[in-house]
């Protein structure tokens, strides 16, 4: 059991990311207002956010800037820093896309409940 502490202590990054994922998606499942759900997405993306800057993360390693002082250094991988800033402007965009979607829903419908929706939209059909 100690063992098993150890390697998520070390770890606790990865561990962290999980955690919040884990929240993240619990909430887009068991919510039902539409605002929440959003919310629930914005959380996972966090934690995907965090688990590849971490991923890119060396223990001991220096900024990567070259220096001809040591040519030995260890550097921190910058990939995954970028990448991710690429990524929060994505998430960024889709939830103002997914924002006004769901202003538009409340606006036909009055409410953000999606259960509410699904019977008013089953209501019409019939």
């Amino acid at each position: 059991m100690s063992e098993l502490i150890k390697k998520i202590i070390m770890n606790y990054p990865y561990f962290a990311a999980f955690i919040i994922f884990v929240i993240g998606a619990l909430t887009v499942l068991t919510r039902s207002n539409l605002f929440k759900k959003l919310i629930g997405i914005n959380i996972m993306e966090s934690a995907i956010f965090l688990m590849f800057v971490a991923a890119g993360n060396i223990r001991g390693g220096a900024v990567p800037i070259l220096s001809g002082k040591n040519p030995h250094t260890l550097y921190i991988n910058p990939l995954p820093s970028a990448l991710m800033l690429t990524g929060i402007v994505v998430s960024v965009s889709v939830t103002a896309f997914a924002l006004a979607l769901i202003l538009r829903l409340y606006r036909s419908y009055g409410t953000t409940d999606l259960r509410r929706i699904y019977e008013m939209g089953n209501e019409v059909s019939e």
